[in-house]
């Protein structure tokens, strides 16, 4: 172990052996991102330990991270495992309360990305709810905010666009781990929980992934390192667009573009606009799948040149704002099930229509900066870190 490295709230219970879970019988909420330090997953630690796992629950892209984004995920046997895995990315997005309460405890651990529209923290806020209904104490194993604790960004979600990509009250780019968002959730929904959060040791808010000393693995099937993850913080609202972000090449979210987007013209009038810490290449690109899959796109790729300064929410809907000037015609705002899917990712309804009618960013920033404030004051109680 190298000295001041950062222990996972995992590896803290390693140490421990399990010590601190009470009970034999323990229903995992996890993915394949539930590693130690040493990469040994946490069903053969719990087995290991002595503890009963009647019960896997997994999130979106399912147990092993190999689903794509959403598509519906079947409960099944795991045969390698040995364990039945009820997913929570299918008929229902909260562990079944029938099977909580024939648990001794619940145990959360899946590595998150610290942004609102992620949907592994929303799987989180309904493994809390359900504990809470079925009297049995949850454990919250606490890991790193990959793109540190410190930043915040965007807009806090108008309840009225609450969804599986906005499940709660919190900025875009929110600043919690995990564990402290578990915090969160049940003082301010009232849950009332018995809720444990196994802290880490020696991480500090200030510490970006690559500098805990732990290894990169990644998260879900388009979020392959940690430059992606800092990208997609802003540029994940391409996905409410008829733009490509990138999906089915080998730089999702990082290449942006659509068949009918002249690159060099872009790339000049992103770089033109000399935003902090990011710069912009022309490129061509082909998707195998999603949108305009096998057709040649012009765009850009997004260069992270300095990632202290870089505003991932700023340039993401800078991106957005030019291309609609430059292509009005030819672009559009994705509509699902009747509603504009940008809208749940932004978390509020007149951003759309601000940029639709040529708002500056910057003034469309201000109209937030109030709630962010008050964001602040909500979540100094529960901050575990420093």
């Amino acid at each position: 172990m190298i000295s001041g490295a950062v222990k996972t709230g995992l590896d803290v219970l390693v140490e421990e052996k399990l010590k601190s879970i009470e009970g034999d019988k323990v229903g995992l909420v996890i993915n394949h991102t539930a590693l130690t330090r040493d990469l040994e997953f946490i069903v053969d630690v719990f087995r290991r330990c002595g503890k009963e796992i009647p019960v896997v629950f997994s999130p979106e892209h399912g147990l092993m991270g190999d689903v794509a984004d959403a598509v519906k995920v079947e409960s099944y046997r795991d045969p390698d495992l040995d364990v039945y895995v009820y997913s929570l990315y299918g008929k229902t997005y909260e562990p079944p309360l029938d099977l909580v309460r024939d648990l001794d405890a619940l145990v959360y651990d899946i590595q998150d990305l610290g942004v609102r529209w992620y949907t592994f923290i929303s799987t989180l806020y309904y493994s809390l709810r359900a504990a809470a209904k079925a009297n049995t104490p949850i454990y919250v194993l606490d890991r790193p905010n990959p793109v540190t604790g410190v930043a915040i960004e965007g807009p806090v979600l108008d309840p009225r666009f609450k969804s599986f990509v906005g499940i709660y009250r919190l900025p875009t780019r929110y600043a919690l781990t995990c564990g402290e968002l578990a915090l969160l959730y049940n003082k301010e929904e009232g849950f009332n929980a018995d809720l444990k959060v196994i802290e880490m040791r020696n991480w500090r808010r200030n510490m970006w992934y690559d500098e805990t000393g732990l290894i990169w693995v990644p998260p879900s099937p388009n979020i392959p390192s940690l430059e992606t993850a800092t990208i997609y913080l802003g540029t994940c609202l391409i996905e409410g667009t008829n733009i490509s972000e990138g999906r089915g090449t080998p730089n999702p979210f990082v290449y942006i573009g659509a068949p009918w987007i002249k690159p060099r013209d872009l790339a000049r009038r992103m770089n033109s606009l000399n935003l902090k810490g990011v710069k912009f290449r022309p490129i061509y690109f082909r998707p195998s799948v999603s949108k305009y899959a096998g057709e040649r796109c012009g765009g850009v790729q997004v260069h992270l040149i300095d990632r202290e300064k870089f505003q991932p929410l700023r340039t993401g809907l800078y991106l957005i704002k030019t291309i609609m000037e430059m292509y009005p015609d030819k672009f559009e705002w994705r509509v699902f099930k009747g509603e504009y899917f940008f809208d749940k990712l932004i978390g509020r309804g007149y951003v759309r229509k601000y940029l639709e009618e040529g708002y500056d960013i910057e003034y469309i920033e201000e109209t937030w900066l109030k709630d962010l404030q008050e964001y602040r004051d909500r979540i100094k109680d529960i901050m575990l870190y420093g």
